[in-house]
């Protein structure tokens, strides 16, 4: 099932008061959704019509920037990769300088630049783009991440401006129908795209979303939106967790207890962060 994402507003052409600087369009979500793979698809159907470049973000790794420059979507010197050495999100979010720059650099190495993707570490459902660094984003999910994960929310999920169900071409094994109606009902309306590389149906929707963004960008009728805060939510009880460690008689932790803890409920859990 595609679900084509519908326009902010109608293509609109450029003005004498157009942005001078390229759109930049972030491209989040958790580890294994196919984020690389979607800038592939982006860079391989739009490098005719517009001039694009790449950063990429690993903890200790230049993975996804090889992954790229191998796949040939772009020049080699086109991509460019930042290694945050640090929890992905906080290189997107909460001190953007290391990925400000690199984009600044792209933008004035390869002048004029049109669209710059960033592609976030993979993270969790909490992990967004500051708005300081993009103008846009996507965020990504994949049929293999369950068929409820689109109903677990999050800031990506609800607010960013396209969520993309990917790898729909793993249908036969999941309720893809399912999972995209429950993405629709958490974003309140905003766009959702079903995308397989394999449909061309559904590339095109979302190249047509990309050129769309440039369009409003450099119209100056977009304007960026921070996703915000974590979506409301709920627990099934009023007290707060409190971490305690799982100690032995004489008061020392035990090797497989390091790490863990019990809350006041006895359950045992991964350590908040």
């Amino acid at each position: 099932m595609t679900q084509t994402p519908a326009p902010a507003t109608t293509d609109v052409p450029p003005t004498e008061t157009s942005a001078r600087r390229a759109l930049r369009l972030g491209v989040a979500g958790p580890v294994g959704t196919g984020k690389s793979s979607l800038i592939a698809l982006v860079c391989r159907h739009l490098a005719d019509e517009l001039s694009l470049a790449v950063i990429t973000n690993d903890i200790y790794t230049d993975e996804d920037a090889r992954f790229l420059r191998s796949a040939g979507v772009l020049p080699a010197e086109r991509i460019r990769a930042v290694e945050t050495g640090a929890c992905p999100h906080t290189a997107i979010r909460d001190d953007i300088t290391m990925n400000l720059l690199a984009v600044e650099d792209l933008e004035r190495d390869f002048a004029p630049v049109d669209v710059v993707l960033v592609e976030s570490g993979g993270d969790n459902l909490t992990a967004t783009f500051s708005p300081g660094l993009v103008d846009a984003q996507v965020f990504v999910l994949d049929v293999a991440g369950g068929g409820d994960v689109a109903r677990k929310g999050g800031p990506g999920i609800a607010r960013a401006d396209l969520l993309v169900i990917n790898k729909t071409d793993l249908g036969p094994h999941v309720d893809v129908d399912t999972m995209v109606a429950d993405a629709t009902a958490a974003r309140d309306g905003g766009p959702v795209l079903a995308l397989s590389r394999t449909d061309p149906t559904s590339v095109e929707a979302l190249c047509a979303w990309v050129r769309r963004m440039h369009q409003q960008h450099v119209a100056g009728t977009h304007t960026p939106v921070d996703p915000g805060p974590m979506a409301p939510h709920v627990h099934a009880h009023d007290e707060p967790h409190a971490p305690v460690a799982l100690v032995e008689d004489d008061g020392t932790v035990p090797d497989k207890q390091i790490g863990r803890w019990k809350d006041d409920g006895g359950a045992i859990g991964a350590p908040t962060s």
